[in-house]
């Protein structure tokens, strides 16, 4: 039987069955949502404990994403040089030990230190998790799987507020950091047993920076690129709006406990899983760029009515709760496509590009973070940043989408798949 166009039969030598490739993989990438979100029912309390407002307690968050951000631009050069094991390992341990500073933190300088090592630790898991994927896979079998890790994935944010708020419940929030110390020593364990290497040593590239810099310039000349990596981190702008906002607006204007909170973020994690979902059986008909215009158009006219019923007061919860879950849904059909798009243009610097990828995303979270702050925390601030975001992404996508004037290969495999020709006329693969 032929071999499905999308796969890339380079890597796949003693590599396990994509299924279990997906779970492995999908556990490594619940390790950036796990460290973000655990602790957001212990916000409020750390600003208190620690005498500082509110916005400056979230710039904790805006370390964490920062530290996600700048790590994944370091392990994704490092990945592609010395394979995709030894720097995933390493991060993993070097979350470790930042999740025990933060445990001995005594003030909210130290912190925010040590929340951004901990994001730079998560993102090597975060990198070689994606870059896994751009080493076996391309085109639509590419966001098949990413939207099965998105299942996978999607359920970090469902437990991690839980878990915290269970911790709390028991003790302090200093003990959040122990649970994520033991929770990253499972994943390092089972990512030594189970994860083969998946970059064979002839695809490797010399570690010298100057080979570094030509490469992310390289991608960086790939307008396409370069505007796919911009919707898939705008896109991720509205559920860091969203993270950052909402303990403060659940907890604080609406009156929700720490369990409350935890279950309607818990039921937003389950809006996003059911769209990522739908969208495997979506890319059997359509093109994922089809898919991700119709989604943030959709996404920026609820946007539209959200920050009006913000602004007139009205609804309540409800009012607040509707269109945020619509727009949590919009975007689990933007996260998985944009990135896979990407990612088929480039596919011989997968790691790179992913983290550049990685990078862009956790940038935008580490600045809408602080803004919602300064705006205020509140409902009003939260839904014109996440409109925002759907908004400024849709009219990228728009300016690009319509132009076939720069379709040839990018990944420098000109016989292999990599072109939006591939990612438009394939057919998704089951998993």
């Amino acid at each position: 039987m032929a071999s499905s166009p999308d796969v890339d039969q380079r890597n796949t030598a003693g590599v396990p069955s994509r299924t279990r490739m997906i779970l492995v993989l999908g556990a490594l990438i619940t390790l950036g949502p796990l460290t973000i979100d655990m602790y957001l029912p212990a916000l409020p309390k750390i600003g208190e404990e620690l005498s500082v407002s509110s916005s400056v307690a979230q710039l904790t968050l805006t370390g964490t994403l920062a530290g996600l951000a700048l790590g994944q631009l370091v392990v994704g050069s490092l990945s592609d040089s010395l394979g995709r094991r030894r720097p995933l390992l390493a991060g993993i341990v070097l979350h470790m030990a930042a999740s025990v500073l933060c445990f001995l933190a005594p003030n909210i300088a130290v912190l925010g230190i040590a929340r951004g090592l901990q994001g730079m630790g998560a993102s090597a898991a975060a990198v070689v998790a994606i870059a896994v994927v751009g080493d076996l896979y391309s085109g639509n079998t590419a966001a098949t799987v990413m939207s099965r890790l998105m299942l996978v994935l999607g359920v970090a944010p469902v437990l991690a507020p839980s878990l915290g708020a269970a911790v709390l419940l028991k003790a302090s929030w200093h003990w959040v950091f122990v649970a994520l110390v033991i929770l990253a020593g499972l994943l390092l364990v089972m990512a030594a047993l189970a994860l083969p290497e998946t970059l064979p040593t002839s695809h490797r590239r010399p570690l010298k920076v100057g080979g570094i810099m030509r490469t992310y310039g390289r991608l960086l000349h790939d307008a396409r690129f370069v505007i796919l990596v911009l919707v898939a981190a705008l896109g991720m702008s509205g559920l860091f709006a969203y993270i950052s906002a909402a303990p403060f607006v659940l907890q604080g204007r609406y009156g929700l406990d720490q369990q409350m909170f935890a279950a309607v973020f818990a039921a937003g994690a389950v809006a996003l899983i059911g769209s990522t979902q739908f969208n495997v059986v979506l890319l059997r008909r359509f093109t994922p760029q089809a898919i991700t215009v119709a989604a943030l158009a959709s996404a920026t006219v609820v946007g539209a009515v959200f920050v009006g019923l913000t602004i007139a007061d009205v609804g309540g919860l409800i009012g607040f709760l509707v269109p945020v879950m619509a727009i949590l849904t919009a975007m689990g059909f933007v996260i998985p496509n944009a990135p896979a798009v990407a990612l088929s243009r480039h596919s011989e610097a997968a790691g790179t590009a992913a983290a550049l990828l990685g990078a862009a995303q956790f940038g935008i979270g580490a600045l809408v973070a602080p803004l919602v702050g300064a705006l205020g925390n509140g409902a009003l601030a939260l839904s014109g940043v996440m409109t925002a975001g759907m908004a400024i992404a849709l009219v990228a996508l728009l300016l690009v989408g319509g132009s076939h004037a720069d379709d040839e290969t990018h990944d420098g495999n000109e016989d292999g798949p990599g072109s939006d020709d591939v990612v438009a006329e394939a057919v998704a693969e089951p998993a």
